[in-house]
């Protein structure tokens, strides 16, 4: 019975800062002050089986993303999460999709261009299969931002978080 009350809470307090932290961003990358902004591809990311560390106000997991643009790939590893929140949640298996926007176009693969830190606000719902959003800004060096709301999916999990989340990505470890 109090996990129905909570959940409520915690929808209501998500789409609050979600909404606020969207239109932030937007207006960050350019979206609603007439700037250009590019697209440059999507970025895909896969959490890492056995790496995810739930610590109830902060969680963890290891990540693996590829870079598709223009027919070519670019290979990342990192880290995601919730820095600060509320997270009673499980996954089992999570996967996450990005639209890469930038301000220019002098962005190719091969420089990992992407790497750096994103932060934002994030939300995740599930029982047996779960849905998420995600809204981070941030970038590489080449001022890249991942797209402001973007959807993540899981199986096997149960349970809700939501938080200032987070996505750090490097080049690969050789």
């Amino acid at each position: 019975m109090l996990l129905k009350p909570v959940l409520k809470s915690l929808a209501l307090v998500s789409a609050l800062s979600l909404g606020a932290i969207g239109t932030a961003s937007a207006q960050a990358v350019g979206v609603n002050t007439g700037a250009t902004t590019l697209q440059l591809g999507v970025m895909k990311c896969h959490v890492l089986s056995g790496t995810r560390v739930y610590l109830l106000i902060r969680s963890t997991a290891d990540v693996e993303c590829t870079w598709e643009y223009k027919g070519a790939t670019e290979k990342y590893s990192g880290e995601t999460g919730i820095a600060l929140g509320l997270d009673l949640s499980f996954k089992e298996n999570e996967d996450m999709a990005f639209t890469v926007l930038a301000g220019n176009g002098d962005v190719t693969p091969g420089q990992h261009s992407l790497a750096g830190k994103f932060v934002g606000g994030t939300a995740d719902a599930a029982l047996g299969v779960g849905v998420g959003v995600k809204v981070l800004v941030g970038g590489g060096k080449n001022n890249i931002s991942l797209q402001p709301l973007a959807l993540s999916g899981s199986t096997g999990s149960f349970g809700a978080s939501a938080g200032l989340g987070f996505l750090y990505l490097e080049a690969p470890k050789k």
